[in-house]
């Protein structure tokens, strides 16, 4: 006599079904209340069922975990296809469980059933040890092949889908025709003059010693280290995402905490370093410097004196006349979009005030506390050409790029401008360019970053126009008061609040123009209290006459914008052929996913806009623009559904789509709300500052677009004091308490939409690469690009397609690079068709844009930088490398 004992695995299974089927069942319950599918309440019953049937040994309990093996599939597949990723999120757990239904000792303990007669550890009666010998004789049986039929075909269609790509568009670019390409600023070939290599902002350099036939051949020339490294007390987004200029023999760069470093662009070896020794305790919310400015100092042509006029441009360059600003908006059209022209600005002026903007200010003096360049480094009296920095206490220092002295004659003898004279609120750190400054052979164009939603009573966005050579105040345009430009008094001040430009503009001396991509004025998303002119130039490209800051045209990208959709990156200027005919055009990318493709001299659409809906129903008091402006050249993502959830298992996938269903989510541009709104694409943005590359021989653009999900709920204040939404308490030192809002009627608590492990909740990939012909609008081709290698818990390189911070580049051999993503590589791509063909391992994260140039030796080289970004949480670094051919 002996009793029949379950097995210990067998034990185990049916515990974790029960566990994970009760699980299953209450949140499947939570999930189908909230409008969301049945199908994990279905799937828990079912292992409940199937673990009573397992501490029964009950053959039965694989007929059934069988039968939901196939639903699983059927499910999944009806849910998103041949997509890879989305179907192991829901089939993994099931998968293996079943394997684990299939291993021996459970199958062996459900072969060994006593007679159903008998009792639950009864003794077996004599003769029973033969009739469980049969059973265990009779192995699998019909029950466990059945079993291991539908896991196999299972594992089948999940093997098929790894030779499936739903998201990829596959295309050919056509070969560069044979014609010039277009004007651009007369720079050396082997050189980067500026932060996009131009004031175009194209990002495109013609050098083709590179090729895609022979890119796998790149090793690295050198390595330099800045020695620049995260301290204790800096802002978390402290990042180096400098893109280093090359002018002759030499290139120069800045590091997050503003030194200012000259190499030798072949050697690598360190020439000179500057310390502008900033200012201390600073309310910075960020920490960096994206570049330098360079001013060479020869006479060429003048925005100043040449700003114009259809007649200095290429007799085949077309142009539409600028109307009145009364005209236009009269008469604009839906396609239009938010488009509003000025007329001539210096027709209206009568003689007395155009010589006003001919004899700029007096350098104001340093402000309270500020440093004093001329005082505190090296000098030289007189510089002809100069590198200008921006620093984050709120000056431009004026540089000499052969010796790293300070211009002493710069800035009335102090061989800076004072950023902060005339400025309201001020707040040490809390008002900088963290972005190069445009330059112009007779000007220095400024904007700057505001801090970002931490109060009502932060300082003025102003434009200003600064005097190349004395660094005295030219124009000032300010959005609050966009009328009067000419320089404000020593004893006003700017409006406080306007909305600020924090990224890069661009320029264009024949055409007399500057673009600015504008941001809001804070708080981004509450927008009950902002007047007009606010609602007019927020989140908008605003084109600045050079001779005067007067507007000469605006487009606006998004309407009241709630969502924090500035405008992030530098609008890249191209001269486009259109039906036979060269257009001046401008290429704007967005967060929000769209790619505006306008006539630059006038802010018109060349490829079609249209206005959409736009969800309703704001917070009280405040309002949702009925439509938005969508672009024939979007990027813009599908809207997601649930069944866009993600996870590594179906129960983190699950609490995903709880989390989904209780948000508020009514498509793009759902308004934020108390409840918690889902914005998608988030903050983040499809596009970021490092914008896109175009190439003006192909006229295409070769773009990474990027897709987050982010919560966004808004916080009742009851006070202007009270911290509502600092998960760690008072920020260290004098770090400002971001998302506060102080003196607004909520505060904002902003998150990326994760899982509980930390991944996005939205299904990948979550970036590509990818180019577009912008004469029509087309996509040729896009893929998904990168791997979760350094950003998941094993240094695995799944190739999931992941965000992007940082732009491409582009060349005239037909190739782009790019060293953004979140993982540490640094790639190459042939842009005829989207092909990875070459990478190579970072040693930290490349979040910055990379350049390429020619050395002394001859010898083409690609720079990048690798330093991290500390709100990404990539590595952080001081690296700086070149490649070249061998």
């Amino acid at each position: 006599m002996h009793t029949a004992k379950r097995s210990v695995v067998l034990i185990a299974v049916a515990v974790f079904c029960i566990l994970s089927g009760v699980l299953l069942v209450g949140a499947g319950g939570w999930l189908i209340a909230l409008g969301g599918s049945w199908y994990y309440l279905a799937c828990g019953l079912v292992l409940v069922a199937v673990s009573v049937l397992l501490y029964r040994r009950s053959r039965i309990a694989l007929w059934l975990y069988a039968l939901l093996v196939l639903a699983t599939l059927v499910w999944s597949w009806w849910e998103v296809g041949l997509d890879w990723w989305p179907l192991a999120a829901r089939g993994d757990v099931v998968f293996v469980l079943g394997l684990f239904l299939l291993l021996p000792p459970v199958v062996r303990a459900l072969s060994e059933q006593p007679d159903p007669d008998q009792q639950d550890g009864a003794p077996i009666a004599p003769g029973g040890a033969g009739r469980l010998a049969d059973a265990r004789a009779t192995g699998y049986g019909a029950a466990g092949f059945t079993l291991a039929g539908v896991l196999a075909v299972f594992l089948v269609v999940a093997v098929a889908s790894w030779f499936v790509d739903l998201h990829q568009i596959e295309g050919r670019l056509a070969a560069a025709p044979a014609q010039p390409a277009g004007y651009s600023e007369d720079i050396p070939d082997g050189e980067w003059h500026a932060y996009g290599r131009t004031g175009y902002g194209q990002r495109y350099s013609p050098l083709s010693q590179i090729t895609p036939e022979n890119v796998s051949q790149l090793e690295l020339a050198w390595h330099y280290e800045t020695g620049d490294l995260p301290e204790k007390g800096d802002p978390t987004e402290t990042t180096f995402e400098v893109t280093p200029l090359k002018i002759g023999d030499f290139l120069y760069l800045c590091t997050p905490h503003q030194s200012v470093i000259a190499l030798d662009a072949t050697t690598g070896k360190e020439v000179w370093r500057y310390d502008p020794k900033i200012q201390g305790k600073l309310a910075l919310q960020h920490l960096t410097c994206r570049g330098l400015s360079y001013f060479s100092g020869e006479q060429g042509l003048s925005a100043h004196d040449a700003t114009q006029t259809t007649s200095a441009l290429p007799k085949n360059i077309e142009t539409v006349a600028t109307q009145s600003k009364a005209d236009a908006v009269g008469s604009a059209s839906p396609s239009e979009a938010g488009v509003v022209a000025a007329g001539s600005v210096e027709a209206d002026m009568a003689a007395d005030e155009r010589a006003m903007f001919s004899q700029p200010r007096d350098p104001a003096p340093p402000a309270p506390g500020q440093p004093v360049a001329a005082r505190d480094g090296p000098v030289v009296e007189v510089c002809d050409a100069m590198l200008f920095m921006p620093t984050a206490d709120g000056r431009i220092i004026a540089l000499d790029p052969k010796s790293g002295a300070v211009c002493k004659a710069f800035g009335g003898g102090t061989g800076q401008i004072n950023l902060w004279a005339n400025m309201p609120n001020v707040n040490p750190g809390g008002y900088y360019s963290t972005s190069p400054v445009v330059v112009t052979d007779s000007l220095i164009i400024v904007g700057g970053t505001v801090l970002d939603n931490v109060s009502t009573s932060e300082t003025s966005g102003v434009i200003r126009a600064f005097d190349v050579k004395t660094g005295g105040l030219v124009w000032n345009w300010d959005s609050g008061n966009p009328d009067e430009t000419r320089p404000i008094a020593p004893d006003e001040t700017y409006v406080a609040n306007s909305p600020n430009s924090w990224s890069i503009s661009s320029v264009d001396t024949r055409l007399g123009m500057v673009y600015v991509p504008m941001g809001n004025a804070p708080p981004d998303q509450w927008g009950a209290k902002r007047d007009d002119n606010t609602e007019h130039f927020s989140s908008s490209v605003v084109a600045l006459d050079l001779k005067t800051g007067q507007v000469r045209w605006v487009f606006q990208t998004v309407h009241h914008d709630l969502w924090d959709y500035d405008v992030p990156a530098q609008p890249s200027l191209i001269d486009l052929n259109v039906n036979g005919k060269t257009v001046p055009a401008l290429v704007q990318p967005t967060k929000q996913g769209e790619v505006f493709v306008l006539n630059r001299a006038t802010g018109k659409p060349l490829l079609p806009v249209t206005e959409q809906p736009a969800p309703q129903g704001a917070q009280k008091d405040d309002r949702v623009h009925l439509t938005q402006p969508v672009s024939a050249l979007s990027f813009s993502p599908p809207p997601l559904t649930g069944a866009s959830m993600w996870g590594v298992t179906m129960f983190d996938q699950l609490a995903c789509r709880i989390a989904f269903h209780s948000l508020r989510y009514e498509g793009r541009f759902t308004p934020p709300s108390t409840q918690g709104s889902l914005i998608y694409p988030g903050n983040f943005g499809v596009f970021n500052w490092g914008g896109v590359a175009v190439d003006p021989q192909r006229q295409v653009v070769f773009a990474t677009p990027t897709y987050l999900a982010f919560v966004s709920r808004l916080v009742p204040r009851q006070d202007d004091s009270t911290l509502y939404v600092q998960e760690n308490g008072q920020p260290e030192n004098s770090l400002p308490a971001l998302n506060e809002n102080f003196g607004a009627p909520y505060a904002v608590q902003l998150s990326p939409f994760t899982s509980p492990l930390g991944i996005p909740c939205q299904q990948p990939p979550w970036g590509y690469v990818a180019a577009a012909d912008l004469t029509t609008g087309k996509v040729v081709w896009m893929h998904k690009n990168g791997t979760v290698r350094d950003s998941s818990p094993l240094p695995l390189p799944f190739r999931l397609g992941v965000p992007n911070l940082g732009g491409p580049i582009m060349t005239g051999a037909g190739l782009a690079f790019l060293s953004g993503t979140l993982d540490y590589y640094v790639r190459a791509y042939d842009v005829s068709t989207g092909q990875e063909v070459w990478k190579d391992r970072l040693p930290a994260g490349g979040q910055a844009t990379p350049m390429t140039y020619q050395g002394k030796d001859g010898r083409q080289y690609l720079l990048v930088v690798a330093g991290g970004h500390g709100s990404l949480g990539t590595k952080a670094g001081d690296a700086v490398r070149a490649y070249a051919l061998p």
